[in-house]
């Protein structure tokens, strides 16, 4: 792995502080500088989206993002008390994604957080399907999202660009993991994804289109070679956490069942719906 992914990957931990109750948490003045923000009032910003974030999801702001006042001393001794803020793992994950993606400190904090598996304060405000339907749909936004950066980066078969995606994360193309899978060639492999394949999923979708843009590639096959790449990445850091590979992970009912439970909560998706046309 990249020494400067280390680096920012060793400093999340060591900034990161365990409360009485076992949980995770970070300050938000200890994050801003690993994030690579000099600025204070350009990170609070992004904390302000964050907190819309979490409430779109329905989840309690108060519960995720508190405020604090931390005392600084100044040169002449006096001291002042400054704004800083009680972040929980959930919380530092929605500033991840809502932060500048030029910055390559963004992109290895989505992967950080996102990968960690205990998101107890969550988990303890949703229903596992609840959570499932939650996070397809962020899935879904995400590849909308790939998809307009790789348009700008010249990609014309979008078949091929997701395809190689896949082969990075899954270590073969779509069509062998829906056969591997038992899945129907006509059905959408990420409605019948669990919550890992979808987390995994999301990291690979959203790590690609930062590098696109970052990287300035331009290019058919290095915006393909790009999405590769990264699927890898995912796949290797997955595997060195332990966890199991998406291709190795059951497949779950469709998606769309679970919808029509919730019909009139959740809100009707825009678009095709296929899984090359929603990306």
């Amino acid at each position: 792995m990249d020494a400067g992914i280390n680096r920012i990957i060793n400093e999340l931990d060591k900034i990161k502080r365990v409360g009485r109750n076992g949980a995770a948490y970070w300050m938000a003045r200890d994050l801003q500088s690993v994030l690579g923000y000099a600025n204070w009032e350009n990170f609070s910003k992004v904390i302000e989206k964050a907190k819309m974030a979490c409430e779109m999801s329905g989840v309690k702001i108060d519960n995720q993002i508190l405020e604090t006042k931390k005392l600084v001393e100044v040169g002449s001794g006096a001291k002042y008390a400054s704004q800083d803020f009680f972040l929980s793992r959930y919380a530092c994950y929605l500033i991840a994604m809502n932060g500048d993606p030029q910055k390559p400190e963004i992109g290895i904090a989505q992967t950080y957080f996102a990968v960690q598996t205990r998101r107890q304060e969550v988990q303890d405000l949703l229903t596992d399907q609840e959570r499932r339907i939650q996070l397809r749909e962020r899935v879904r936004n995400a590849n909308r999202s790939l998809s307009s950066a790789a348009k700008q980066s010249g990609v014309q078969n979008y078949a091929v660009f997701h395809d190689a995606g896949y082969r990075g994360l899954y270590g073969m193309g779509l069509r062998a993991i829906k056969q591997r899978k038992e899945i129907g060639q006509k059905e959408d492999l990420l409605d019948r994804a669990g919550r890992a394949e979808l987390a995994a999923n999301e990291f690979r979708i959203t790590q690609t289109e930062q590098k696109l843009v970052r990287d300035k590639i331009v290019g058919q096959q290095k915006a393909v070679e790009t999405h590769r790449n990264v699927g890898a990445e995912v796949r290797h850091t997955i595997e060195r956490l332990g966890g199991t590979t998406p291709e190795n992970l059951a497949p779950q009912p469709s998606i769309k069942k679970l919808l029509k439970g919730k019909r009139g909560k959740t809100p009707p998706v825009a678009g095709k719906g296929k899984e090359d046309a929603e990306k």
